[in-house]
């Protein structure tokens, strides 16, 4: 995993190993809404020596959607309020068997147990909760307006296609894409859950109504994310969609 990297003032992002994903720290005054720590026990572990360092406090964590490498958390972060919308802590409460099967035998009992311990609520942190039902249901972007952020969650991806959640429910992706077009317009940097933080959140979400407009209409595409790893299944998977 990197370190933290400063990405504009009071915002900050680490990236595992594992698909680049994203962890974002939302800091005021040495307190952060923590959003979607990731991945593995150890990155978890060095992320909270890393806040501990720099003097930040978690004081809120925020999940965006009940996925089992978007619900974490580790001791070191603190027993402190973790919020998410009310489907998504719906999800983690009723797929928690799922969600832990998809850990690996890394994670100790401890960090199995904090996984997906996620109340519906708002954070107290300045930050706008943009909830629809793109990749998962209850999924949730998060915009900053002062700095002009978007946490996009597993959306606007640069290093992944579109991702409907099962079963495969498209329009939902594309009203969720409409939902987040007008903060599309007004952002300076886009902070997906998996790939790199952005200036192009505009150019992101052209290039992902391009490519599901291809594959409905021609059943192909040659968006270059399809070379990505796990992508080309994914590029299968939908043009059978389309095909059925």
């Amino acid at each position: 995993m990197t370190r933290l990297r400063d990405i504009v003032p009071g915002v900050l992002v680490r990236t595992s190993r594992v698909m680049a994903t994203n962890a974002t720290v939302i800091v005021d005054a040495g307190r952060a809404l923590l959003v979607d720590p990731a991945w593995m026990p150890d990155e978890l572990a060095g992320l909270a020596a890393e806040l501990r360092e720099r003097g930040i406090t978690v004081a809120e964590g925020f999940a965006t959607h009940a996925h089992h490498d978007h619900v974490l958390w580790h001791p070191g972060f603190g027993d402190v309020p973790r919020w998410a919308s009310s489907r998504t802590a719906e999800l983690a409460r009723t797929e928690r068997a799922d969600l832990v099967a998809a850990l690996g035998p890394e994670f100790s009992p401890d960090l199995v147990d904090l996984m997906g311990r996620v109340d519906a609520g708002t954070p107290a942190s300045d930050v706008e909760l943009i909830v629809h039902d793109g990749h998962a249901p209850g999924h949730t972007a998060l915009w900053l307006p002062e700095p002009r952020v978007l946490v996009a969650g597993d959306m606007l991806s640069d290093v992944e296609l579109p991702l409907p959640f099962d079963p495969d429910d498209v329009p939902a992706y594309e009203r969720a894409l409409d939902a987040l077009e007008p903060y599309v317009d007004a952002t300076r940097l886009v902070i997906p859950g998996h790939g790199n933080v952005g200036t192009d959140a505009r150019a992101r979400l052209d290039a992902d109504r391009r490519y599901l407009t291809e594959m409905r209409h021609h059943g192909r595409s040659d968006d270059p994310r399809r070379a990505n790893p796990g992508m080309d299944a994914e590029y299968e998977r939908l043009r059978e969609l389309f095909a059925g």
